[in-house]
């Protein structure tokens, strides 16, 4: 017999080289893949969407709400990423719940942590810097909109500028998620020796399960918004050439 969902979820994170598609139903993830990293998003979507639908024996018609990563991350994959979907539920009208990678990555590591768990997470911004937040885990249930606790907002900056200015008022960190982590662990650890260092796990998944829980908060198509953080290195050659 086959299954009937009340909610079918199709998500997308393209803040990476590689990214994650995802497939959510009912906050469960049915099937959550990588993205093929040696080919641009511009390149590979929305083919890789479609792709994933159809596995399962879906068309994109039978998708009932769309997710995306609104970033921050790379400029070019959040543009191609968001505008992917967003053509996708302007065409089967559907809506779309934007989702914070920082966000996403936080609850995907909280998934499994204890109450009181303070989590960093670092995102690799390039130039030698990261995209950083700060959260403790609440003991509400996994992916609810209470199971986080935003410590530190998002900001963009050296990894020793944001350990300084952290280590002053939070003297503990538990844990350190996403590839911004992985590739300044050694820093990490002259600081907080005792955080553990974790590796970042796909986040379609994540993302399609917050966009179940905030589903009431979804938006047409155009009124999603990309969460930069650092502004686009255009604009910056623009001003210094002024």
């Amino acid at each position: 017999m086959l299954k009937v969902y009340r909610m079918r979820v199709l998500a997308l994170d393209s803040t990476t080289r590689a990214g994650s598609v995802a497939l959510v139903a009912d906050c469960r993830i049915v099937d959550e893949r990588s993205g093929d990293g040696s080919r641009t998003h511009a390149e590979r979507l929305p083919a890789e969407l479609m792709a994933l639908a159809d596995a399962h024996g879906l068309a994109l018609a039978d998708i009932d709400l769309f997710a995306v990563a609104s970033g921050p991350g790379s400029f070019t994959g959040l543009r191609i990423g968001i505008a992917t979907v967003q053509g996708l539920a302007f065409v089967h009208r559907r809506r779309i719940v934007g989702v914070s990678a920082l966000e996403a990555l936080a609850h995907a590591a909280s998934e499994t942590a204890a109450p009181g768990t303070v989590l960093a997470v670092w995102m690799d911004a390039h130039r030698r810097d990261v995209f950083a937040a700060m959260y403790r885990v609440t003991d509400a249930a996994p992916f609810a909109a209470a199971r986080l606790e935003e410590l530190d907002g998002p900001s963009v900056d050296s990894p020793a500028s944001i350990l300084n200015r952290w280590a002053a008022t939070w003297p503990a960190v538990d844990v350190f998620v996403g590839d911004g982590a992985g590739s300044f662990a050694d820093e990490i650890a002259a600081v907080y020796p005792s955080a553990a260092v974790v590796p970042p796990p796909l986040v379609a998944g994540a993302i399609g399960r917050l966009a179940v829980e905030r589903a009431a908060e979804a938006v047409e198509p155009a009124a999603v918004r990309p969460l930069y953080v650092r502004r686009p290195d255009a604009e910056i050659g623009r001003d210094a050439r002024l």
